[in-house]
């Protein structure tokens, strides 16, 4: 399958299957957090109430990186212990953690939701990158006007900038409305997502395509 610089549909876990061994740079990704999201308008996410749709990704995922790389994965607190279950089982090791402050809250609860997270997971022992970002960064909101956890493009930039290398292939197997896939675009890195619905690819490609032609 030619992957390189292409938006996938399907199950991500199905498709890596068909990728050889070790052919990823980096993979930066946002999966479902199995917590059954709904926004304000009602909108979710197919496999977002499964974790059988979600979890069986990373022992594929962890087979096409190459040794010694990195992958970004954001994540639910609330479902950590499964997340964290599946990646240490897939042979991911955590080597840090990030934390994006947002100036406003996206939901209250016990507590005011003014944060995003995600895991630095190694596969093998990566080298130190020579730009170190710090683990507390600022938080930029998308509007969500495509998808409705759409990360904004600059807050994917600075991860794939440090963790790779320009002409490095960038992975996102929950590709969604093709953020992570733009920001490797336009910091010269090829990219390869996966969606497992067809209208967020169709909006993905044609993001990509305008990036292209101003990149």
């Amino acid at each position: 399958m030619n992957f390189r610089n292409r938006i996938i549909q399907g199950n991500c876990t199905s498709i890596l299957q068909s990728f050889p061994d070790a052919c990823i740079n980096l993979a930066v990704t946002d999966p479902p957090y199995l917590v059954n999201y709904r926004d304000r308008s009602g909108r979710s996410l197919r496999g977002d109430n499964s974790p059988g749709m979600v979890l069986p990704c990373f022992p594929q995922l962890y087979r096409v990186l190459k040794p010694d790389s990195l992958c970004v994965c954001f994540y639910g607190w609330n479902r950590i212990e499964l997340f964290m279950t599946a990646w240490k089982e897939a042979g991911f090791t955590p080597v840090g953690h990030i934390v994006w402050h947002k100036n406003y809250a996206s939901r209250a609860g016990y507590l005011k939701s003014c944060h995003e997270q995600a895991y630095l997971l190694a596969k093998g022992r990566p080298r130190a990158p020579s730009r170190t970002l710090r683990d507390v960064l600022p938080w930029e909101y998308s509007g969500n006007r495509f998808h409705p956890t759409e990360k904004a493009v600059s807050v994917l930039s600075p991860l794939i900038e440090s963790f790779s290398r320009p002409g490095d292939l960038v992975l996102d197997p929950f590709s969604g409305s093709g953020s992570t896939s733009v920001a490797a675009a336009l910091s010269a890195r090829d990219y390869c997502g996966i969606e497992l619905e067809r209208r967020y690819c169709i909006h993905a490609r044609r993001r990509l395509s305008d990036a292209r032609c101003h990149a």
